[in-house]
């Protein structure tokens, strides 16, 4: 455990805060806040240091172009959405598209799931008004609750407590399913369901799931059963956003004495906590994960640069990745001279693009969503950018689910805005549904296989 005291190693978090640590909630009790923490900090590990180490030596394949990365999951969990079936639904489709984009595209694909610690969001307002009430905004289960009451919208420092109670269980549930047999490659015609069988993209899948199927009995049959077969490496990620918990699951890992946050494999920084001499960054700064940095419209070549002097001083590989929200209509103007700056600078990160969060409107209805055809655009600048710099496309950070939600528009199933109020149940921004998910993951992998047949050499 790292103390709160623990100098040389992590600041403590009065010196966190200090910097002025953007998107906290305020909490109305103070020794409710340190009495949450202090619980935390003897909680076992959620995700152990050398987990974490074999995550980075992935992401390293990432940045030299040899493996791409598959991130997913909600944009916010909830406490009340850990269920068995809630869980398997969302690896299940983060599973399918793993094996589209490793069968189609010939590359090896490394699974990071945005779940078991996504509670935190940031907002654009403290305070949310509806007719003439005004209470403080929604914050992500971490921090308050949804209903729009005082008593929900105060934030409780309690949640962080049930943010890891409901992270181990979610990890409990991911690692039952991909070491038990769930994720065994033999299962490729089970993961489909009905819905999705009924769709064109389906259909489509399961002409890739009937070719694998003859390759495992081709491969069982001259004696060759390998165990990667049978289960897969899946990571956990999400936003390392409210400090008091990040701080408390921060410990000493044994076998180097360096601190690691144990709460995920992966933290990212968002696009409004990056400021470089912030609380996140500066925290970020001292762990060992593998992390990210979420880079908007907004960020400069010199911002990129000097976050990652600060993040990754050593240029360790593997280490930083660099996820960017430019939006369809801005990515093909703004990411070359952010790239061609990075590489010239000598900096090696893996190049993520989050397609989502720099296409979010509201619909006339008043639902906040994102065109599947503006995600797509944006994947497919991401891809022509690089492909014109001689450099890699790393992967995807997407928002999805594995139900059949309606909160994003078109897709193959054409849904309209008129169809969002069917079933939209995120509490936050919109995710596109399994259909959508694996459309976009065999539309990514033509992609990648284009690219392959008109290779750019890299400068």
């Amino acid at each position: 455990m790292v103390p709160d005291d623990a100098p040389g190693l992590i600041p403590d978090l009065a010196t966190l805060h200090a910097r002025g640590a953007a998107q906290q909630p305020t909490y109305p009790d103070p020794a409710a806040v340190q009495a949450a923490v202090q619980k935390l900090r003897g909680m076992p590990p959620l995700v152990f240091a050398g987990e974490c180490d074999d995550l980075k030596t992935k992401l390293a394949a990432v940045s030299r172009g040899e493996a791409f990365l598959l991130q997913g999951g909600d944009c916010a969990e909830t406490f009340d959405g850990v269920t068995a079936d809630n869980v398997r639904n969302k690896l299940r489709v983060l599973l399918q598209m793993a094996v589209v984009l490793t069968y189609a595209a010939s590359v090896p694909v490394v699974k990071l799931g945005r779940l078991a610690g996504q509670y935190a969001k940031p907002r654009s307002s403290d305070t949310e008004t509806r007719g003439d009430v005004t209470l403080p905004a929604y914050r992500g289960d971490a921090v308050n609750g949804f209903a729009f009451t005082p008593e929900s919208r105060v934030p409780d420092p309690q949640r962080l407590v049930d943010v890891y109670n409901s992270s181990a269980a979610t990890l409990n549930l991911v690692r039952a399913f991909v070491t038990g047999g769930y994720a065994d490659l033999r299962q490729v015609h089970a993961w489909n369901t009905s819905f999705v069988k009924s769709s064109g993209v389906g259909a489509r899948y399961e002409q890739v799931a009937d070719e694998i199927e003859r390759a495992l009995t081709f491969m069982k049959a001259i004696g060759a059963d390998p165990e990667e077969f049978h289960r897969v490496d899946f990571h956990s990620s999400h936003e390392a956003l409210v400090l008091e918990y990040e701080h408390a699951m921060t410990r000493i890992d044994s076998r180097t004495q360096a601190p690691y946050d144990v709460s995920a494999h992966f933290l990212w920084i968002g696009e409004r906590t990056r400021q470089l001499d912030g609380a996140h960054v500066e925290l970020l700064s001292r762990v060992q994960n593998p992390i990210g940095v979420k880079l908007g419209p907004t960020t400069t070549a010199d911002d990129a640069i000097a976050l990652a002097e600060r993040l990754d001083p050593h240029r360790e590989a593997g280490r930083l990745t660099f996820i960017t929200r430019m939006g369809a209509g801005k990515i093909r103007d703004l990411l070359p001279p952010l790239v061609e700056k990075v590489r010239a600078a000598g900096v090696e990160v893996a190049w993520v693009c989050d397609p989502m969060h720099g296409n979010t409107f509201e619909a006339s209805s008043g639902y906040k969503t994102r065109r599947f055809d503006d995600v797509i655009d944006e994947v497919q600048g991401f891809f022509d950018v690089h492909h014109g710099l001689g450099t890699w496309p790393g992967g995807i950070h997407v928002e999805l689910t594995g139900d059949d939600v309606t909160e994003c528009v078109g897709g193959g199933e054409a849904l309209a805005e008129a169809d969002l109020g069917n079933r939209y149940e995120s509490v936050c921004d919109p995710r596109l549904n399994r259909v959508q998910s694996l459309e976009l993951a065999f539309l990514v992998a033509d992609m990648l296989r284009r690219r392959d047949e008109t290779p750019v050499d890299a400068r």
